[in-house]
């Protein structure tokens, strides 16, 4: 977006997404479920069940045949209710059911884990009772009970609730299955079921647009899961670009849409994906995937998602970096410990990080955290960020890359170890602000002096490397890794950094942010730095796009809505 088209009279949602179930890869539930139990919870199979209710199910709920099915169905429902006896032998038919699904499930269990010896031997012996007074049926095949059993859990409420009750209390492991993160991968599943109906991104797009007075304009971030390591999904990345390419050229003054960098991508696909030369210290694209959007169908900007596996200060990442600062171009960048993750196994290059040292200075900095859900959030620290915009520690990059046009790009000294380019000018947005439960961290840390340094000095807020009069403080990046919430980080970079953003995607759900996003707008630095973004359609399983915009007017007066939804998305947006 030139400095002429700035949109100073209309709403930008910064902060969307039209992907479909299709790009997302089937096994997301792994690490949350243990095998094989994530594979009946696949992607393709819940897309494949909502697309089949929206579209053949539903054209026939409500059709003549549909409406006359409804009535007869009512009917035979009440004529059951008004009888005790029909209502007595339902209930014993429905206890019958759940039986069956319950031993079905048990077996599938006592292959992972049994439970204790007495209660396993307990178990069994009711089993064969059942069965010897034909009270169980023990014949059907694989295929058949796994259908059987999707169907009652799937229909049957009571007895689903009656199951999972007693598997819970006697295998062990199940008693993790309402935790918070199982419960927010659910939603995510639902999320994708609301939306799967739809074949495309287009009409994803128009259930945004229709939420929004005409002329609002939304930044549409694609997601590139290939390398998560949770299966492969439907349709490849570069389907889903030519796709919202074509959004984009049917509704150019509405959509702004970015494009995905993982710098494994990049590696595997080589020059086809990312390619360039070194010209007196700029970048200049050669011809590739990134030239042919960023130059050719005028994308506005970058996504990141360093949850999947990547730190965004990663080698192949940085002449893009170069590139989008000295070009204006911004990067979004999630930031928030969500549950869409890399799905693999630790590596042992994680376990220390690449920059940061402990507070010897010397030792790297230790990242001990072995589940999936912990370690990916050294990937999406706001700290890493310090690499970049810190010329300190991107030296330190630049010095060790085996690529020696990165080191002539950024006028490496191989004496001095110094750069004579970096990348302070680079234009960053925090999506998510680091995630509402940083914000209560932060109010809730009143003795942590780094935590109070926005209110002391809010001019700068945490000095990164220095003490408060300059000097450096070893042991101090360590300290604030490990304890400092990530509001107070990212606001200080905010304060720092004239091209640094954040956005309240996803937490905007959340009216508990309220006093503090308002008192956050009185500092006339920070003010200009934060942008409206909703997170559509992953926010959907809390509110609609208008819920929160409605609430939005409400919570802020006009000067502040104005500010975080008109005025600082068009200078976010702006580029040369």
């Amino acid at each position: 977006m030139t400095k002429k088209h700035l949109p100073y009279n209309r709403i930008i949602n910064c902060h969307t997404h039209v992907f479909t179930g299709d790009h997302v890869p089937p096994y997301i539930a792994k690490t949350f479920l243990p095998w094989p139990f994530y594979y009946l919870v696949s992607v393709n199979l819940i897309v494949s069940a909502f697309r089949f209710y929206y579209g053949q199910l539903k054209s026939y709920r409500f059709g003549t045949l549909g409406k006359l099915a409804a009535k007869r169905l009512y009917i035979f429902k009440m004529f059951i209710a008004r009888s005790k006896i029909l209502s007595i032998l339902v209930f014993m038919i429905g206890l019958f059911l759940s039986l069956q699904v319950f031993f079905i499930i048990a077996g599938w269990l006592s292959v992972v884990e049994s439970p204790s010896g007495s209660l396993s031997v307990f178990l069994k012996e009711i089993e064969n009772w059942l069965i010897d007074r034909h009270l169980l049926y023990s014949g059907a095949t694989p295929a058949v009970a796994v259908v059987f059993v999707f169907l009652f859990l799937l229909f049957y409420k009571a007895g689903r609730n009656l199951v999972f009750f007693v598997l819970k209390r006697i295998w062990s492991f199940l008693g993790i299955l309402p935790g918070k993160k199982t419960k927010e991968l659910a939603s995510r599943y639902i999320n994708i079921g609301r939306f799967a109906a739809y074949q495309g991104q287009s009409g994803i797009f128009t259930k945004l647009q229709d939420q929004y007075p005409v002329g609002t304009g939304f930044v549409v971030l694609p997601m590139d899961m290939g390398y998560m390591d949770a299966g492969k999904s439907k349709e490849d990345y570069a389907t889903q670009m030519a796709k919202l390419s074509k959004i984009k050229e049917s509704k150019p003054d509405a959509v702004f849409p970015f494009v995905f960098a993982d710098p494994r991508r990049m590696v595997e696909e080589g020059a086809k994906q990312f390619d360039y030369k070194v010209v007196a210290n700029q970048v200049v694209l050669e011809p590739c995937f990134i030239k042919d959007y960023i130059e050719g169908e005028q994308f506005s900007g970058f996504k990141i998602y360093p949850a999947l596996g990547y730190y965004p200060f990663d080698e192949v990442l940085l002449p893009l970096w170069k590139f989008a600062a000295d070009k204006g171009l911004p990067i979004m960048t999630h930031c928030i410990r969500g549950t869409i993750f890399y799905r693999g196994t630790k590596k042992k290059e994680w376990d220390y990080h690449p920059v940061f040292t402990q507070a010897d200075e010397k030792t790297p900095l230790m990242l001990g955290q072995i589940k999936n859900s912990e370690f990916i959030n050294n990937f999406t620290h706001p700290l890493n960020f310090l690499c970049l915009l810190d010329e300190f520690f991107l030296a330190k990059l630049v010095g060790r890359a085996k690529d020696k046009r990165i080191r002539d790009l950024f006028g490496y000294d191989e004496k001095a170890k110094t750069i004579q380019h970096n990348l302070s000018h680079l234009k960053v947005c925090f999506g998510h602000f680091g995630g509402d439960d940083e914000w209560t961290k932060f109010l809730e840390s009143d003795r942590d002096q780094y935590c109070n340094a926005l209110v002391k000095y809010p001019n700068i807020g945490i000095r990164f490397r220095t003490n408060t009069k300059g000097l450096p403080k070893p042991g101090k990046i360590e300290q604030l890794w490990k304890y400092t919430d990530w509001y107070s980080i990212i606001c200080s970079m905010m304060l720092q950094y004239d091209n640094v953003y954040a956005d309240l995607s996803y937490i905007i759900h959340n009216n508990a942010i309220q006093p503090l996003l308002r008192q956050t707008l009185l500092n006339p630095l920070l003010r200009e730095k934060v942008l409206f973004g909703t997170d559509f359609y992953v926010v959907r399983n809390h509110k609609s796009e208008k819920n929160m915009l409605a609430e939005s007017l409400e919570h802020l007066c006009d000067a502040d809505f104005k500010q975080i939804a008109v005025c600082n998305p068009a200078h976010f947006l702006y580029h040369t």
